[in-house]
Parts: C-alpha cells; sequence; structure tokens
C-alpha cells in the first residue's frame, strides 16, 4: 500500500461516524489510528476498543469484527467457570479400599478416585509436587498396612475420555501448554526435565527430570553444548503415541534450561507415580495398574474411605487460568462445570455449550462465537472485541467480580504482565489478560486512567508478522495515549 492511499485511509478514519444499529456515534482517535497505519504492523489487521465503566464506547476501530482472540478467550471462559462453580467449590479426590486389612496386609484393591483436579501439584503447596500423594501415602502407612495385595486403580470415570480439545496442533502436544486432560492428573500431565551444559563445548548435556527421573517417559538426548556467547536453539519433540522423548537442542555452556513436557496417558502417569512413591516408603504393590474409564456398579458401603484430598476453592485456581494463561487449567475446569451441570461425564464439547449459554446470558451476540476451546489455542476460534469488552463490563456487577478481576494480571507485578509496564504510568494500573498464538497477540482488561476514570479495553491483532516483542510495543504505545486522554 503506498504512502499516499494510507494517508487517506487515515484521514477518513479521523471522521466521527455514526455506524448503523448503534446508540452513539464512535469516535477514532488520530494518535490510535496513526500508530497503527505509521507501524510496521499496519498490514496487520487490528481491533482496539476502548468503554468507560458504563459500557460507553470512547474508542473504536475494527472492534465489531471477528477475530482470533488467542488465551484472550479466558476471560469468557473464566467468567463461565466462575458462574457454574462458584468461587468456593472444592475438588474432593478420594483414596478407598475396597476389601479389608490382615495384619500389614491390605486385601484387596486402592482405588484413586479422579473428579478432575487440576491442582494435584506443587501450584498452591509451597511447590511441594508430591504433596496429595504424600497425603494418601501416610493415610495407608498410618495403619500399618506395607502390601497391598491386589490392584491400583485410577478411576476416571467423571470426565470422558477424550485427552484434547478439537483442532490442538500436534506441534503443540509435546509441552506444558498442550498436555492430556483427564480425571486424573499429576503435575499439570508433564515431567519437568531439566537441562545442565557444565560439560565441555561438542559434549552431551546432562539432565534429569521430575518425578525421580522416572522410566514413565524415556529420553533420547541428543543435545549438544555450543560455546558460551551463542544462542539457546530449542529442539523437543514427544513422539506421538508413545513417552518416548526426543532432546535435540543447542545449549551453550554453563546454560541451565527448564521445561515442562507431556506425557501420554495422563491417568496411567498419575497412577505409575503414586506406585512408585508407595514403593520408596516401602509399601509393595501384589497386582498391577488398572485404569477404570466406568462408574463403579457398587455401592460405596461397599468401599473403605482410607482418604480424602479437598483442593483449595475455584475462586483461587481461577488465578491460574487468568495470571498464568494456563490451557491446562482452564480445559480441566471446563470439563469440571460441564459435568456438575450436567450431571454426566465431563466433556469439552458440553463445556462450549455452557459458555455460549453463559455469553447469552450476559447479552452477547453468540451467533459471532465460534468456540474449539476454551482456552484459545485452537485454530478458528473466533470472537468480536466488541463482545469481550460487553462481557467485561457486566462482570463489574456480579458479587464475584473482585475475585474475577483479581484473577487477571496485574502490569508490572505478576503473571503474562510481570515484566511489562515496569516505569511507564501504566504500571499496576492494568488488570489484564494477554493472549499469543501464532500471528496473534491480544490484550484486554480494566485501567485506571490518569484521571482515576475506569476503564474496559481490549487491542488484539491478528495476521501480523512482527515479533510479538513489537506488537507489544505497539500495544502498549496505543494503551499510554488512552490512558493520558481520559
Amino acid at each position: 500500500m503506498n504512502k499516499q492511499y494510507r494517508h487517506l485511509i487515515i484521514t477518513a478514519l479521523l471522521i466521527s461516524v455514526c455506524i448503523p444499529g448503534r446508540a452513539q456515534s464512535i469516535i477514532f482517535s488520530p494518535d490510535v489510528v496513526q500508530t497503527i497505519e505509521n507501524s510496521e504492523a499496519y498490514d496487520a489487521f487490528w481491533s482496539v476498543i476502548v468503554r468507560d465503566s458504563t459500557g460507553r464506547i470512547l474508542e473504536g476501530y475494527n472492534f465489531d469484527k471477528l477475530v482470533q482472540p488467542a488465551s484472550n478467550l479466558k476471560l469468557l471462559s473464566s467468567a463461565t467457570i466462575l458462574d457454574e462453580l462458584g468461587e468456593d467449590f472444592t475438588y474432593k479426590t478420594r483414596m478407598l479400599g475396597f476389601g479389608y486389612q490382615e495384619g500389614g496386609t491390605w486385601q484387596g484393591d486402592i482405588i484413586i478416585e479422579g473428579v478432575g483436579d487440576p491442582s494435584i501439584s506443587g501450584t498452591f503447596y509451597n511447590e511441594d509436587r508430591f504433596h496429595v500423594l504424600e497425603k494418601f501415602y501416610t493415610a495407608i502407612d498410618t495403619l500399618g498396612i506395607r502390601k497391598i495385595s491386589g490392584n491400583l486403580i485410577g478411576n476416571t470415570a467423571y470426565f470422558d475420555q477424550q485427552p484434547y480439545p478439537k483442532g490442538w496442533s500436534w506441534e503443540d502436544l509435546s509441552f506444558y501448554y498442550g498436555v492430556e486432560i483427564s480425571a486424573l492428573s499429576f503435575n499439570e500431565n508433564a515431567v519437568d526435565l531439566t537441562v545442565v551444559a557444565d560439560n565441555a563445548v561438542g559434549e552431551t548435556p546432562e539432565i534429569r527430570w521430575f518425578p525421580f527421573d522416572t522410566d514413565y517417559v524415556n529420553f533420547i538426548n541428543e543435545q549438544v553444548i555450543t560455546p558460551s556467547n551463542t544462542e539457546y536453539d530449542e529442539f523437543y519433540r514427544r513422539i506421538l503415541g508413545t513417552n518416548t522423548i526426543i532432546l535435540r537442542s543447542k545449549v551453550p555452556q554453563n546454560y541451565v534450561e527448564k521445561e515442562s513436557l507431556s506425557v501420554l496417558n495422563a491417568p496411567m502417569y498419575f497412577m505409575d507415580t503414586f506406585k512408585k512413591y508407595l514403593n520408596d516408603g516401602g509399601i509393595s504393590l501384589g497386582g498391577r495398574i488398572i485404569i477404570d474409564e466406568q462408574v463403579p456398579e457398587t455401592d460405596d458401603d461397599d468401599y473403605t474411605m482410607l482418604s480424602m484430598h479437598e483442593s483449595v476453592p475455584v475462586g483461587k485456581m481461577l488465578a491460574e487460568i487468568n495470571k498464568e494463561s494456563s490451557n491446562f487449567f482452564t480445559e480441566m475446569m471446563l470439563k469440571t462445570a460441564a459435568a456438575e451441570h450436567y450431571d454426566v461425564q465431563g466433556t469439552t464439547d458440553l463445556g462450549l455449550t455452557l459458555i455460549k449459554d453463559f455469553a447469552a446470558s450476559m447479552q452477547m451476540d453468540t451467533t459471532k462465537i465460534e468456540l474449539n476451546d476454551g482456552s484459545g489455542m485452537a485454530p478458528a476460534t473466533l470472537i468480536t472485541p466488541e463482545d469481550l469488552t460487553s462481557l467485561m463490563v457486566k462482570m463489574q456487577n456480579r458479587s464475584d467480580f473482585d475475585t474475577y478481576k483479581k484473577s487477571l494480571s496485574l502490569a508490572g507485578i505478576d503473571g503474562s504482565l510481570q515484566h511489562r509496564f515496569k516505569g511507564t504510568p501504566l504500571y499496576k494500573k492494568i488488570y489484564g489478560k494477554t493472549g499469543y498464538v501464532s500471528g496473534v497477540r491480544a490484550l484486554s482488561g480494566y485501567m485506571t486512567a490518569d484521571t482515576g476514570k475506569p476503564l474496559i479495553f481490549s487491542i488484539i491483532t491478528n495476521n501480523h508478522t512482527e515479533k510479538t516483542s513489537y506488537i507489544d510495543s505497539l500495544h502498549e504505545s496505543i494503551l499510554l495515549q488512552i490512558y493520558e486522554k481520559y
């Protein structure tokens, strides 16, 4: 596009226009338009909207167009989860005994009843990732049991057995953001790899991994140590359908790299880890590990409850969705919401139906919402920034708004905004949700302007080819202009 033509577009956009079917005129800010049109990303698709706390639109630019929101979809998913489950909902994972104790032996099976708890990890337990397994082990050990004669059974009937939402790319399935979704999950269904390049250049770096260098996964370590002044070049791939993980990174000398990598068959990973934990504590298993996908046909009276772990409430977990942008927590909690609402196995499709129903209840145009997952990683996920900001306006009227807002990242302080906006007037002035997939960058949230005026905004850039950091700098420039203007 030539400069003259671009200037004509800018001139046209600066005119205050009345859009048919809308109650108010929309004024396109000259500064905002020029920031976009004069940038290296002018040929991307930009959408900007700013509202006041009543919902009145103050700034608008392509805001009623469908865009791919990436993780900004979590603003809607988390609101749906909060509405359905409530702030105080907790997960209760039970360890049951089927049989009886005879001396130091449990004559029968031990069952872990999976209920979709995404937090059986170190997230809420001071990084003690064995916290829940230790609790279950202690319950058995305290009874004096040293042997389980039967099987160790993991029951996963609370969710369906589809491990991924539709459309997730196979390239993402090796990493922590593309792990399986299962009613029985440990350590967010990943192993935590540490690579230590303290050997000589040209040699293979050492590796170790949590939990306890488990043989549940098989690493093929083809990495090489490069000179210390070279850049780290990452390559990790889990061979699909296996737990073999290929490592081919080029790692600078004296560099330490940490990465969480997904596993196949998450419930088996949970139970295999629990078995090893029991064995390390002196409790042996006579039978084998079984994953049971069916609802038990026997009554609760046939079981002995040996222990129960109750999670932190959903109100605390919501930050994992919005501050940390965890796809895993989002999809797990969405299936939970579906299971609780419909009283059937939790599925992604039922969760997406819940999102659509909640969106309709918030007067959002559901004909302009296309969903394939709850986290925004699936392609062909579409929504308008107009609807996203309308949702955020209406959330202000709910009794759980404080929980919702504080689940978002605070600019310069935590979550995905921890390292952004420091040293600017926007520091601590934005509660926001970021979004990223290839070609997409998004930021939406609540802002306190220079005058103290509360604003709701969304900036979503689609189809860009620039570095993410460059798009972030443009978003920051636009938000600074809005901050100073209002």
